[in-house]
């Protein structure tokens, strides 16, 4: 039996393909799916069993274009809900793979339908795939289903029944396959590494040490990133029939002139542009957010926009399917249209080209020495801010940013940071969007900031 494994760093996710003799399962496949597809047809293998561990909320799986173009069987837990044909699975189920076995974990916890895929090979465990019950470093948080019913403290106990008398239970020398890494907004400590021993998770994850159920619940439950609010809507989605993404980038990939996305924007559609922050601040069209394809696009993108709106792509020419395809893997399938001719569309008209006003972290120092100095807003996460930031400054998360953006004094200049300026650039739209004009954007961020040697703290200011 031979594991592959295919990692979409814009999501921190990882999916695998598995393969005995000419047999195949993908477990956790991405919305775009030509990469199963290739690599099976390059080792000859046909792709039998498509796997779910559990309705993913961070991404929308792949599993119906897997199923439409491979004739591939869907496999998820009996109780995930799923209304698209597929075979349920129970605790104890076994899938034969070649001369391999899949045997099917229930692990609830991360979700109530969780399951892990033990890999057996000649009887023994030679791997297994814990979807988000288990991650390298970290476990699954319990806490993003309490909008469906469930309570974080609940799913906590599960989990840790999981942990210990499924997972834990497996040989040290097993293998663990998780289906994200670092960045994933599933956990608060996910590690880097690809793969790792359970025996390793055993002695080193902060999560599976020796405490009492209560205490697991309380520690596991604490300090999680907040969770965007697409999460809800990709899990459902995740349950349903819908449109492949094929299907659908052939649909909303289409040209649409300036005067069209003028109007589109007036009617409340969101005017998307994808280039880089420097790019950018050269000069864009009013209103429009900017969400950079260089970075965490898709997970920024259902943080900040509104899925209930239409899009409009503002990007350079020849990646503007790219940007669509990357909004399709959250599920925003409803784009309009992408800019014709990009930025050069606007060449002739002046008047519909902003700048923002970038500087480097020397001249933002300089300015904040000054008499009237800005209001530094740094919209990095709480524990960002508390590691060390700069002296003054007012922390708003970018997450929150729209919702509080009545607390950004109107009567002075402001200057936004982030850690090193993606962020910093959509921060810098949103408060355009809002008529918030008069503000310089650190590039850089705090990186550029602390590699010109200016001054940071670590403890945050008093109030008097």
């Amino acid at each position: 039996m031979q594991i592959e494994r295919f990692y979409l760093g814009c999501l921190a996710h990882a999916s695998y393909l598995v393969y005995d003799q000419d047999e195949a399962a993908v477990i956790d496949p991405r919305r775009d799916v030509d990469i199963y597809l290739d690599r099976a047809r390059e080792l000859n293998v046909h792709i039998r069993w498509i796997l779910e561990t559990h309705l993913h909320a961070d991404f929308v799986s792949g599993h119906l274009e897997l199923a439409e173009r491979s004739g591939a069987t869907i496999a998820i837990a009996a109780n995930s809900g799923a209304t698209y044909p597929h075979w349920p699975l129970h605790d104890g189920d076994e899938l034969a793979l070649g001369d391999a076995v899949l045997q099917v974990l229930a692990t609830p916890g991360h979700t109530e339908e969780s399951i892990s895929i033990l890999a057996l090979e000649a009887g023994q465990s030679k791997a297994v795939f814990t979807g988000d019950t288990l991650f390298i470093g970290d476990v699954g948080r319990p806490d993003l289903r309490a909008s469906l019913g469930w309570t974080a403290n609940q799913l906590g106990g599960y989990l840790y029944d999981s942990l210990h008398n499924k997972l834990m239970t497996l040989p040290d020398e097993t293998l663990v396959y998780p289906a994200h890494g670092a960045g994933s907004l599933c956990g608060k400590n996910l590690s880097s590494d690809t793969v790792s021993s359970l025996g390793d998770q055993r002695r080193f994850n902060y999560a599976l040490q020796p405490m009492l159920k209560k205490e697991f619940i309380r520690i596991v439950t604490a300090d999680q990133p907040d969770a965007p609010a697409y999460f809800n809507y990709d899990a459902i989605l995740n349950t349903r029939e819908r449109a492949t993404l094929d299907k659908n980038l052939e649909e909303v990939l289409h040209p649409v002139d300036l005067d069209e996305v003028l109007s589109i924007g007036d009617a409340g559609a969101h005017i998307l542009d994808v280039r880089d922050a420097a790019e950018y601040a050269k000069g864009h069209l009013p209103g429009s957010i900017n969400i950079g394809l260089s970075g965490q696009y898709a997970t920024w993108a259902g943080t900040i926009l509104d899925r209930t709106k239409p899009i409009v792509i503002v990007a350079e020419p020849g990646r503007e399917q790219e940007a669509a395809l990357r909004l399709g893997r959250i599920g925003f399938d409803h784009v309009r249209g992408y800019l014709s001719g990009g930025m050069e569309a606007l060449a002739n008209r002046p008047d519909l080209t902003w700048p923002t006003e970038r500087v480097s972290a020397q001249i933002a120092a300089e300015e904040l020495a000054t008499t009237d100095p800005p209001v530094v807003l740094d919209i990095r996460n709480p524990r960002e801010w508390m590691t060390r930031h700069i002296a003054g400054s007012v922390n708003i998360p970018l997450g929150h940013l729209q919702e509080r953006i009545g607390e950004i004094p109107r009567n002075r200049r402001i200057a936004v940071h982030c850690a090193g300026g993606y962020r910093s650039s959509i921060a810098a739209s949103i408060l355009h969007q809002h008529g918030i004009t008069n503000l310089i954007e650190v590039a850089g961020g705090l990186a550029a900031w602390e590699a010109a040697k200016l001054p940071v703290v670590s403890e945050p200011p008093q109030i008097s």
